[in-house]
């Protein structure tokens, strides 16, 4: 379904439809659970006929066939049960995979400004709990709503013949009582929805506090990390307070109607009995019936907490897939392809959240081929103004062309596959270094990984690893040095070999021997290819064929590092400041 279909649709609708693919696991689940209702229904219908006829009439031998043939029925309802259980969960399972399936892909497609606003442990709570709850809503649902339904209706027939005034008044009683079920569903449906939402703080502490947790180590903070997850935690105590609440109103409900309908029975029955409108036999079989609504109700019961729950979650997952990614291609986008590299950047201003402007008028043009550095201080756009190439960001106004097309008429993916990118912040995967390399080819071959490895100078350091090029990496690449992890980083882009390059501070997590080396593989690199480096080291950039500095969002110079020295600008007085505090460290 696309974005425009979920908001269409109503969010039933939409669950409904996820049971289309796996029709015949919920037919055979549903059939199974009818089967179990009409055998249900059967029991006090024999037992009515016992007492009436085959016990009275000394009917012994078949009084004892019936009650074989109602115990073989009984093994029958257990396989019946088994088959709904097993059954009913796999398609429960199915359904939930498919929406996370769904779920997870639109995640993908939305722009960078959706992560910048949405927590990791928030979207967590998302693909997991939410959907969690939603399988049993899928299994359950239809399966406890349907055999409630048939068994009540069925009951109501029975007693109908049997009795009809007294049927009457449980029919009377029944209304009532789903009346309750839905004016308690639908605080229970409000409360389960606060609760997830207050769950997913929790889960965005706990996750914020885990990826933290070297650097609360490295300042002995362990104690404001336990605070935090403390607080979380009384959260989490009290965060189904107003569910658990709305729920213990809905129970208490249930069990009073339970018990009055059986006092309201036998209490008019008991009347019918004494002006002989009615025997005891027929009182028994109602007595009977009014036990087997009980299954039948609690399910209810169980299926209104249910839908509350689930529910809750199917909102939140309506919520993202009716939300609509910021940057989107172009209907008919066309590929970008035979890629030159020249890169044009006209009057681009930008705003994050339309507001905050980091962008103003810039115009910038990059010649096939040709290295570009642009220099400047922090926060003055250069990681903005690259991040606007690859279309991350859309601007807020003028256009970036990358040979000549502008890049919002072209697909994202061609794109980024054009364009390789390293920054300062590198982002490895729990995965192994061959893994990690091989991300930027993913259909790569062992010898393209060593190549790659090679040029990126790791070769000799993953070698010099127990397990070579198997050696795991840990979370976020936690087992490497900084310099290793960005030089796998590196090594992706050497394997990916894009005619774009963008690094990003890509050096600068590398020690000046390694960083010498990096550069001269760069420079390899770069030739032929259109390269933008940012860099604050600005000894790693005199290679340039321009330097551009940035500051305040705007370019105020751009030239060669010897016309920039001889202007006596920003990028000079950058030069002498850096040259100083080198000299100052040398003394």
């Amino acid at each position: 379904m696309t974005t425009e279909e979920f908001r269409r649709k109503k969010p039933l609708m939409i669950f409904l439809s996820y049971f289309k693919n796996h029709k015949k696991l919920f037919l055979i689940d549903i059939l199974c659970a009818t089967l179990i209702a009409a055998i249900d229904l059967t029991f006090p219908l024999v037992t009515r006929s016992a007492l009436y006829n085959m016990l009275p009439n000394q009917m012994y031998k078949t009084f004892f066939i019936v009650m074989v043939a109602m115990l073989v029925s009984y093994v029958l309802r257990s396989f019946l049960n088994y088959i709904v259980a097993y059954y009913g969960h796999t398609f429960g399972i199915r359904v939930e995979a498919d929406i996370r399936k769904d779920l997870f892909t639109h995640m993908q497609e939305m722009s960078f400004d959706f992560y910048d606003e949405n927590r990791t442990g928030q979207l967590m709570s998302r693909l997991t709990t939410d959907l969690f709850e939603l399988t049993e809503l899928a299994h359950h649902g239809p399966e406890d709503l349907l055999t409630s339904v048939l068994t009540i209706i069925g009951a109501l027939i029975v007693m109908g013949s049997i009795q009809w005034q007294l049927a009457l008044v449980v029919t009377v009683m029944i209304p009532i009582f789903l009346v309750v079920i839905m004016a308690m569903r639908k605080s229970m449906s409000k409360a389960s929805k606060a609760a997830k939402q207050k769950t997913g703080h929790i889960n965005q502490e706990i996750e914020s506090s885990l990826s933290g947790i070297r650097t609360a180590k490295a300042f002995a903070n362990e104690d404001v990390e336990s605070g935090r997850f403390n607080a979380a935690n009384e959260i989490f105590k009290t965060a189904k307070r107003e569910f658990h609440k709305a729920m213990g109103r809905f129970h208490s409900s249930m069990e009073f109607f339970l018990c009055s309908l059986n006092v309201v029975i036998v209490g008019l029955g008991g009347y019918y009995v004494m002006k002989d409108q009615m025997d005891y036999v027929d009182l028994i079989t109602f007595t009977l019936y009014i036990s087997s609504f009980v299954t039948p109700m609690r399910k209810l019961s169980t299926f209104s907490e249910m839908f509350a729950n689930g529910f809750a979650g199917l909102n939140r997952f309506v919520t993202i897939m009716r939300t609509e990614p910021t940057v989107q291609d172009k209907a008919g986008a066309a590929p970008l392809e035979d890629v030159k590299g020249d890169i044009t950047v006209d009057h681009v201003s930008f705003a994050y959240d339309g507001d905050l402007a980091v962008l103003h008028e810039v115009s910038l043009h990059v010649q096939p081929g040709e290295t570009v550095a642009i220099v400047g201080p922090s926060g003055g756009g250069k990681s903005t103004l690259c991040q606007l190439i690859p279309r991350f960001y859309d601007v807020t106004t003028g256009s970036i062309s990358i040979d000549g097309r502008d890049v919002r008429d072209v697909t994202q993916r061609s794109i980024h596959e054009n364009i390789g990118i390293v920054q300062q912040d590198v982002f490895l995967f729990a995965d192994t270094i061959f893994e990690n390399i091989r991300y930027g080819k993913p259909d790569a071959t062992m010898e393209e990984v060593i190549e790659a490895a090679k040029r990126a100078e790791i070769y000799d350091d993953i070698m010099a690893m127990p397990e070579k090029f198997n050696t795991y990496v840990g979370e976020r690449g936690t087992l490497l040095s900084g310099g290793q992890k960005q030089r796998v980083a590196i090594a992706r882009i050497f394997l990916k070999n894009p005619p774009i390059l963008i690094l990003d501070e890509a050096t600068s997590a590398l020690d000046s021997v390694t960083e010498a080396k990096i550069q001269r593989a760069f420079d390899n690199l770069a030739v032929g290819r259109t390269t933008l480096i940012i860099a604050h080291r600005l000894s790693t950039i005199r290679s340039a064929n321009r330097i551009v500095s940035i500051a305040d969002g705007v370019i105020t110079e751009c030239g060669s590092h010897e016309e920039l020295l001889q202007k006596g600008g920003i990028y000079a007085e950058l030069y002498r400041t850096q040259n100083a505090l080198a000299l100052e460290a040398l003394k």
